[in-house]
């Protein structure tokens, strides 16, 4: 997959999906696995293998929720995440490099990490992404707005029972629905959940209120075609 050069301070949509658009998860535990990868491998010093000391340090909790241990040295992120969305074949991230070298170090941790638990727990070898990963950089604040839309939105979407056509038919119900979807971000930008993972400094300037996130994601969804809007920074799922 086609990646831009980028640098620290950049803005940048990343994506990895299945190798042969097979899936990367397949349970709740392995959607549970890709959140603690992405939080807990964002730090400028990472350990090997962080959850074998994780399930010691955090007991029953291990599987319930994301706490940074108060053992460990603060967490120092290396790339800001903005937003993201899992599926079943394939991930979107909208990240900020934090750190020289920020977004390429966090993306071999995650995928090497998701990789080696899915071929463990399953029983399976060779590969389980297409490549390493898609990166393309953000232009501006107005393409920041319209990404957010078509990962934490368009994208949770697609699951929706009924798909696009009902979500379009009834698109606050729908969008309702998304803001709950546990594996997406939109929560923490429309709905009560503050998750450690997003950091919302930047699209929370963007938008200052849920209902104003909610008016333009509704603008967005019926009323154009996000893929030509955002020109070459979508992948092709």
């Amino acid at each position: 997959m086609r990646k831009e050069p980028f640098e620290q301070g950049d803005y940048v949509h990343v994506y990895a999906r299945g190798h042969r658009k097979e899936n990367i998860v397949r349970d709740a535990r392995d959607r549970w696995h890709f959140l603690q990868t992405i939080y807990y491998f964002n730090n400028i010093n990472s350990m090997a293998n962080p959850f074998r000391e994780l399930r010691e340090l955090l007991k029953l909790n291990f599987n319930k929720r994301l706490a940074w241990p108060s053992t460990w040295p603060p967490q120092q992120p290396i790339v800001k995440i903005l937003a993201f969305s899992l599926v079943e074949n394939h991930y979107h991230l909208q990240l900020k490099e934090e750190k020289e070298g920020g977004v390429t170090t966090f993306m071999r941790r995650v995928n090497t990490s998701i990789a080696k638990y899915f071929n463990t727990k399953y029983k399976e070898e060779g590969r389980l992404f297409q490549g390493s990963f898609g990166a393309r950089k953000v232009r501006n604040d107005e393409d920041l707005a319209y990404l957010s839309v078509y990962i934490q939105v368009k994208n949770i979407l697609e699951l929706y029972p009924g798909g696009l056509a009902a979500a379009k038919k009834n698109f606050n119900r729908a969008f309702q629905w998304a803001v709950e979807y546990p594996y997406g971000s939109l929560g923490d930008y429309a709905g009560t959940r503050n998750s450690p993972i997003i950091d919302k400094e930047v699209l929370g300037k963007i938008f200052p209120t849920k209902e104003g996130y909610l008016k333009f994601a509704k603008e967005c969804f019926l009323g154009m075609n996000l893929k030509n809007k955002l020109g070459g920074l979508v992948f092709e799922d």
